[in-house]
């Protein structure tokens, strides 16, 4: 991680618009009826519906989706009691965070008010703005008093964070760190140095799920906090241990499991860790750095498990991977409040995502080959994209089970549809192909499976009943990758093309090549020698029935393994030339674009080609192609190059195909942008219509459109998918992901069904 310094923290802060976060309008507001329905006098009838039944706030203003982030500055992350306002680009960040993991909008509050009660009341004065209140950076023992009586007083959930979140995080590392090391939690021994709202918070928790109080020691300032005492308020008389042979945290350290500092750094030293139990846990959470150093602790034993709220060291102690998520449920099933049930929900469901196994894009996010659940990894990542819809379901259904929900959610798969669409993390259409293909899973090859990715795609495509994965490559290398990356083989099929065992079906092979071929002068001893190659094998296995489909190109160039399809596979009957389209998804819809692969100066027939291949491929995925042939110039400004050869094609098709919904040659933004298109040019074909097919003038073109959109992260892309060739024989290349070879995998199998009945086309 790089470092962050105070300038650029500045700037960061400065730069642009000040602050970090806006009001987006989510209304039309361009016309005078927008604005009136907006204003005056449209917004009266909202406001009469609302005054007859408040609960219709919910439907007609802002208010279920909208957070108050509110703090009085008195304990700002680790700056102290700087103020309202000094505090306010806290607030923002902490709105921020709630925007980008769950969707959530808010407004950041700054009182300037220390007095509780007074504090109390203005936030009960605005309550009726919010559907939920985050209270934040509130020095204790006051954050305990404003939190119970905002919780009983008001009707829509309060959490303080800086309490809860902590809490809720640690105890999900707590659950998992004693998986691991074997120690039930009501045997832990637990220390926790610190005896604020958070450790308060934390050790109630830990409590909750089954820790014991009389193993349980807490540490202040002053020392071990203990019935001995005559200075402790009520918040630390409720952790008071009866114990009077320890005083100080070297002491409560010894022989105990786990250690939580909610503290400040340093206090920790390596005689103190080395003198706990076997396996211990420490927890060291003191912002910015932590009460032990990570390289301190790590050296001070082997055997430790241990987690910091530090992003550059693992197992990072994030409140981001609670609230946004707790608020998000809770909001979207109405609840009253956040009670002990739904943390509790939170915390399980934390704990469990951890030891589920990780998705290749939270590996690549943070630039690690294969995170495990283990002892460097018993807390997910705060970037993995399973968190919003794993916790809040989890949360809302506690709500529902406690009795506190006035929304109850009861169709889940649709909720968990809007939780996407939400993040716009949703991909229909990549759902609904993945649940065709599972009807009627298909033997797929995956030719290069001693690539890490093929083989976690392979591996992944398996469990989620995709299909049924042949792996081609040496057994013994495939197995040693699959221990090192720990991917499952359990089920899979491994086919060693150059093993003796082979020797026959390559003999087939070579025979049924040459029949194919021997009039263009493939001889035996060729065709033999041929089928060593893992694309000819593996494509003569679709060829002859063995195998349904085929994917390769994470290794081959693709132009060579494209020229043995031509000859293995062959090009469909009443055309000359095959191609490839790629599905991009993005917030503007789906689109289909060829040629993205195979044709790299196409010519009028290619083109001509490629525009038929790809109505029906459209077909296939059962939408309606509405296709644009593109060029740098529109309707003959250019008449020489590809615009001619565009227009050309074009013309054919006009002629020839008069139903074929196409017009061109026309540059991108006129074929994307339908008003613009219809006001410039009336006489188009495509008007009235919004174009979903984009045909490219050469595949220069059409791939780094591609590739720009899927590096801005704007859309994922889907392929490239193979179009024309008589049997599924698809390509990938050296950059594709996993996931990208799974959705590949999808198009793979539903592709064999369709070649082995037409009927499944549809």
């Amino acid at each position: 991680m790089a470092k962050v310094t105070k300038d650029a923290a500045l700037r960061y802060h400065s730069e642009g618009k000040p602050g970090k976060i806006e009001v987006v309008p989510t209304k039309p507001y361009s016309t005078q009826t927008d604005l009136s329905l907006a204003y005056s006098p449209g917004v009266a009838e909202p406001c009469l519906e609302i005054e007859k039944n408040p609960d219709l706030a919910y439907k007609y203003t802002a208010k279920g989706n909208l957070v108050a982030v509110i703090s009085n500055g008195t304990a700002v992350l680790g700056l102290g009691d700087i103020g309202a306002l000094a505090g306010k680009p806290v607030m923002e960040g902490k709105g921020l965070l709630f925007k980008i993991f769950a969707g959530i909008d808010v407004f950041d509050i700054e009182v300037n008010e220390k007095d509780p009660e007074k504090f109390i009341q203005a936030v009960k004065a605005i309550a009726p703005t919010f559907g939920g209140i985050n209270l934040e950076d509130i020095k204790a023992p006051e954050c305990f008093e404003i939190e119970r009586r905002l919780k009983e007083e008001l009707d829509i959930p309060v959490m303080h964070d800086d309490q809860h979140g902590t809490a809720i995080v640690t105890a999900a590392g707590l659950l998992n760190a004693a998986e691991l090391t074997g120690k039930p939690i009501d045997q832990l021994k637990i220390v926790v140095n610190g005896a604020g709202a958070s450790a308060s918070s934390c050790t109630r928790l830990y409590m909750m799920l089954g820790a014991r109080k009389e193993n349980i020691v807490m540490v202040d300032s002053k020392g071990v906090i203990s019935t001995a005492r005559t200075d402790l308020n009520e918040s630390k008389k409720a952790f008071a241990t009866t114990r009077t042979d320890i005083k100080t945290l070297a002491d409560a350290l010894v022989g105990a499991d786990m250690f939580l500092g909610l503290s400040v750094a340093d206090v920790l030293t390596q005689d103190m860790v080395r003198s706990m139990a076997d396996n211990p846990i420490v927890f060291a959470c003191a912002n910015p750095n932590p009460e032990i150093s990570y390289d301190n602790a790590m050296a001070s034993r082997p055997d430790i498990i241990f987690a910091t709220g530090r992003s550059d060291y693992p197992n990072q102690i994030n409140n981001v991977l609670g609230f946004p998520y707790i608020f998000r449920g809770a909001l979207d099933c109405g609840a009253t409040c956040i009670n002990e049930e739904m943390k509790l929900a939170a915390v399980k469901a934390v704990a469990t995502l951890a030891r589920k196994p990780v998705p290749d894009v939270v590996n690549d996010a943070y630039n690690v080959d294969n995170l495990t659940f283990g002892r460097e990894y018993i807390i997910p990542k705060p970037l993995d994209p399973r968190l919003l819809e794993i916790i809040a379901p989890a949360v809302a259904k506690a709500a529902m089970e406690s009795g506190v929900a006035r929304n109850p959610i009861t169709d889940w798969d649709k909720y968990a549809e809007h939780l996407r669409e939400l993040m716009g993390k949703d991909n229909k259409m990549t759902r609904l192909l993945a649940e065709k293909a599972k009807k009627a899973p298909k033997r797929v090859v995956f030719a290069e499976a001693n690539h890490i990715n093929m083989l976690k795609a392979a591996a992944e495509a398996y469990s989620e009943g995709i299909c049924y994965p042949i792996l081609l490559g040496n057994e013994e290398r495939i197995e040693k990758l699959a221990n090192e990356y720990g991917v499952d083989l359990a089920g899979i099929e491994i086919v060693n093309l150059r093993h003796d065992r082979e020797v026959v079906r390559r003999q087939k092979y070579a025979r049924i090549l040459v029949e194919k071929k021997q009039r263009d002068g493939l001889t035996y001893i060729e065709a033999a020698e041929k089928m060593n190659d893992r694309n000819y094998f593996g494509m003569m296995m679709v060829e002859t029935g063995d195998a349904d489909a085929f994917i390769t190109g994470t290794y081959t160039r693709y132009a060579e393994t494209i020229e043995m399809a031509k000859d293995i596979i062959g090009i469909q009957e009443g055309f000359n030339h095959f191609g490839a389209m790629s599905i991009i998804n993005s917030k503007k819809g789906t689109f289909f674009v060829a040629d993205t692969l195979i044709n790299r100066h196409p010519s009028t027939e290619t083109l001509i080609d490629i525009a038929r291949l790809a109505e029906r491929t459209v077909e296939f995925f059962a939408h309606k192609p509405v296709m644009a042939m593109l060029s740098y110039s529109n309707f003959g400004a250019d008449k020489n190059g590809s615009p001619a050869s565009v227009k050309t094609a074009v013309n054919y098709l006009h002629q020839n195909y008069p139903d074929m919904v196409i017009d061109g040659e026309m540059q991108v933004n006129f074929a994307i942008n339908r008003e613009l298109r219809e006001a410039t040019f009336p006489f188009s074909k495509l008007n009235g219509l919004d174009v979903n097919t984009l045909i490219f003038p050469n595949l220069s073109s059409a791939n780094i459109a591609t590739h720009m959109l899927a590096s801005l992260g704007e859309a994922e892309i889907i392929g490239p998918i193979q179009m024309g060739l008589n049997k599924p024989i698809h390509f990938t290349d050296i950059e594709s992901s996993v996931r990208d070879i799974v959705n590949l995998a999808v198009i793979a199998t539903l592709d064999a069904s369709c070649s082995i009945d037409p009927n499944n086309c549809k």
